[in-house]
């Protein structure tokens, strides 16, 4: 099952990059390399996710955190640091962006086609790629259209064509090679070329048999990643690897189990491998923010159970560089110290993201037709809305913007659940307005009119390219989820009149409604949570009249709530809801979800169902500030009575509420 390669062709990678004739420091491992010494710098890119270039599609606008060209540039400076270096990717390439569904719904993949994401990979000099879960979401034939494009390799070792498993992993019958046995020349401290082999082993995440299982239920199946790891990396050594480097399209969990998702930690435990280039999970190893308090892991030094490794963030955020000294033993080399690093493209100054890096021009050029095509497809009509999508209120009633989210997320978790334990759970939906004045200004607000709704349009529906994530909980959980988003509104008296109503310290992304019950909300109880979280009266009920399904909340039944993986994992420190409590983890950000549903749909119907409101109070109203536009719609707003109620400060409008 392996394969030795000869170096590949590689085009010249010197010329059009940022710092190409900028002062170099080499890297200490090739300063202080001896003559039975080489330094080996890997360079990883991952979870690119078709963002080949600078641009937000759904925002139709540029963006310096992200693209591929960006990453690229800095690979120039990256090798000049090393004697001697390699470039892999470890996958999650043809899904994520506008772009990549434009290929894969409008263009197409013909035979001979080449994909735009390799069109950007073919001229960096890749030696070898992995499969993400991503690769699999528009189908298996299109994936091999794409792969025959890509003047590089893919390995993985745990994917297996057909429906059945054989009794020891390397009888398998693979859909790619499980590894391969690069055959390269590297100089040592003292100038001297020598021959190393250099094995590289690629894993997928099994998931993607319940993720896309309408494209590989009967066609493929997947292996435990350890599993696999565990049964190919000695065959490796025995085929003569030197070093054995595993491209680990898995995050980074400490808690082991069987068919495991985030199986990096492990696959670092395995005997033989020398190092592990993780992806999947979006986030950065090594670094001061992400894993820093998991056993066995250094988020410092960047190793797992000893081993270096790397996660090079997403999109083309960040390089991961991993940095091996070799030592020659005869005729052998093994690794005798090494370091990590993921750098960025960009900085963070003055609140604002600053690019660091230029673009690698050829990447822009080659990419035109694809970037102009992608622009003219975004801003083309992908369905319809029989009504107007809108945040004017969003924090005073029950909102279209808010709505169409939780339609949409409730629609694909429970597709996604069909097949499961939680099958026969009721379905809630928790989502919140992003778009609602506040800092962002009088003109801050989602304003989508009814008629043709546009790719683009959803980056005004939500802000975040967050992932979408389903908990299990309970009725009284659901409570009290409620009562921490009621703690935006003040406490009002009774029988007075114009009180203001909204907190300005809380955020209006932490006031989530729940779609699928229905609730009122008593403004003259004080609230239970502050917007930390924290408990102000334990003996507060704001929230009443809790049903479901017409009647009132069973606090013991059990409730699947599709939410998004800042909320499940605990952000906004929402009352037991963390990440223990996830039951689903989608590899779909919220947006793709809100796009495939709208294509679904055909025309989408977002008008809220007033399914919360506020407890009447006799003789009270209250005042809030929202953008001037509100007034357009004030009639379409159910189950509260609004008027105007003169001009607010820097530009805002207010409004009363009669309740």
């Amino acid at each position: 099952m392996s394969q030795v390669l000869t170096p590949l062709s590689r085009r010249s990678f010197l010329a059009g990059t940022a710092a190409a004739g900028a002062l170099v420091m080499l890297h200490p491992f090739s300063a202080r390399a001896q003559a039975n010494q080489a330094h080996l710098r890997i360079m990883e890119t991952t979870d690119i996710h078709v963002n080949v270039l600078p641009y937000d599609y759904y925002a139709d606008k540029p963006n310096d955190t992200m693209g591929l060209s960006r990453t690229a540039s800095l690979i120039d400076a990256v090798r000049k640091e090393a004697t001697n270096s390699m470039l892999i990717d470890n996958g999650d390439l043809l899904q994520g962006n506008p772009m990549g569904d434009y290929i894969a719904y409008e263009k197409g993949m013909k035979d001979g086609d080449v994909h735009p994401v390799m069109k950007g990979m073919n001229l960096l000099g890749y030696e070898v790629s992995t499969l993400g879960n991503h690769e699999f979401n528009y189908g298996l034939s299109f994936l091999d259209k794409v792969l025959a494009g890509a003047s590089f390799p893919f390995v993985c070792a745990n994917l297996i064509r057909g429906t059945e498993l054989a009794s020891n992993p390397r009888d398998d019958k693979l859909y790619l090679k499980p590894y391969l046995i690069l055959e390269k020349k590297i100089k040592d401290g003292a100038g001297a070329e020598h021959p190393i082999k250099v094995g590289v082993i690629g894993f997928v995440p099994p998931q993607i048999m319940i993720w896309d299982a309408k494209n590989l239920e009967g066609n493929v199946k997947t292996r435990d990643i350890v599993e696999a790891a565990k049964a190919w990396v000695p065959q490796m050594k025995e085929e003569g690897a030197d070093i054995v480097i595993a491209l680990s399209h898995s995050g980074i969990d400490t808690k082991q189990g069987d068919m495991m998702e985030n199986a990096s930690f492990f696959v670092a435990g395995v005997e033989g491998i020398d190092a592990v280039f993780t992806g999947h999970q979006h986030l950065v190893f090594p670094g001061k923010k992400d894993f820093q308090e998991l056993e066995g892991v250094d988020a410092e030094k960047g190793t797992l159970q000893g081993k270096p490794a790397v996660m090079g963030g997403f999109w083309g955020s960040h390089m991961g560089l991993v940095d091996l000294m070799l030592e020659r033993d005869g005729s052998k080399w093994r690794v005798v110290s090494a370091t990590s690093e993921a750098r960025p493209i960009y900085e963070r100054v003055d609140n604002k993201n600053k690019a660091t890096v230029e673009d690698y021009k050829k990447i822009v050029e080659a990419l035109k037709e694809d970037h102009e095509a992608t622009l003219a497809y975004v801003r083309r009509p992908v369905g319809k809305t029989s009504a107007p999508l809108y945040s004017y209120f969003a924090l005073v009633a029950d909102d279209p913007s808010v709505q169409i989210v939780s339609q949409a997320q409730t629609w694909y978790i429970k597709d996604l659940l069909k097949a499961t334990e939680w099958k026969d759970l009721p379905v809630l939906s928790a989502a919140a307005p992003f778009k609602s004045g506040g800092r962002g200004g009088a003109d801050y607000y989602t304003d989508v009119p009814a008629g043709d709704i546009a790719i683009k349009n959803v980056a005004d529906l939500y802000l975040y390219p967050n992932t979408v994530r389903a908990v299990e909980i309970t009725g009284a959980q659901v409570k009290e989820w409620l009562e921490m988003s009621a703690g935006i509104f003040r406490q009002v008296e009774k029988g007075k009149a114009d009180q203001p109503l909204i907190n300005a310290d809380f955020p209006s992304y932490n006031f989530d409604v729940i779609d699928g019950v229905t609730y009122r909300i008593d403004l003259s109880q004080p609230p239970k949570y502050d917007s930390k979280g924290v408990v102000l009266d334990a003996s507060s009920n704001r929230i009443v009249d809790l049903m479901f399904d017409g009647k009132p909340i069973d606090p013991a039944q059990k409730f699947v709530v599709a939410s998004n993986n800042y909320r499940a994992g605990g952000g906004g420190n929402f009352p037991e809801i963390n990440s223990s409590k996830i039951i689903f983890e989608a590899p779909d950000t919220n947006r793709d979800v809100i796009v495939r549903y709208i294509v679904d749909q055909g025309t989408i119907n977002p008008s809220a169902d007033a399914n919360w409101s506020f407890v009447p109070l006799e003789g009270t109203s209250v005042i809030f500030e929202t953008g001037p536009k509100a007034k357009d719609f004030i009639a379409d707003v159910k189950g509260v009575k609004i008027e105007a109620a003169g001009e607010g400060a820097e530009g805002f409008a207010k409004y009363r509420i009669t309740l």
